[in-house]
């Protein structure tokens, strides 16, 4: 595992093993570089530091799967840039990657086959909870980019 912190554009990368109990490590990290902001300027409202490490959680957790369905012992990259307005993070895998568009819509909130889904809602989530949620993914890998807005 390696550390890097600091406030300059970079932020803060950490390169976690891809094993479910750093799962809370990330989650942990992101939220703390996020709560804080930029040296003067407001920190984000607690609700949206929560949206963001319930998002963080599943980029982490879909990245530990896609390195498990291939064996990858690579490490994951948690990447947490807090700027003026905004927290940008970006969850790197090298698992086998996926189309995003071949993912099925699931049922609305209404129906009843919806409590059928205990798997599949993180790309959901992502884009219900974060302001901005991007996958580019190919065979090498996956980047997810979330953007959540301070308020």
């Amino acid at each position: 595992m390696s550390w890097r912190s600091g406030r300059s554009s970079a932020g803060i990368e950490l390169a976690i093993p891809p094993r479910p109990e750093y799962l809370q490590l990330a989650r942990a990290v992101v939220g703390a570089a996020a709560g804080t902001g930029p040296a003067g300027m407001p920190s984000p409202d607690p609700g949206r530091v929560a949206d963001l490490r319930l998002v963080v959680s599943e980029a982490v957790t879909n990245a530990m799967e896609a390195h498990a369905a291939v064996g990858a012992p690579e490490p994951i990259l948690v990447r947490c840039r807090p700027e003026d307005c905004r927290i940008v993070v970006e969850v790197v895998d090298r698992g086998p990657g996926f189309d995003p568009d071949a993912v099925p819509d699931l049922p609305p909130v209404t129906d009843d086959e919806r409590l059928d889904h205990e798997s599949g809602l993180g790309l959901s989530l992502m884009d219900r909870l974060a302001d901005g949620a991007v996958v580019e993914s190919g065979p090498g890998g996956t980047l997810v980019r979330l953007t959540v807005y301070h308020s």
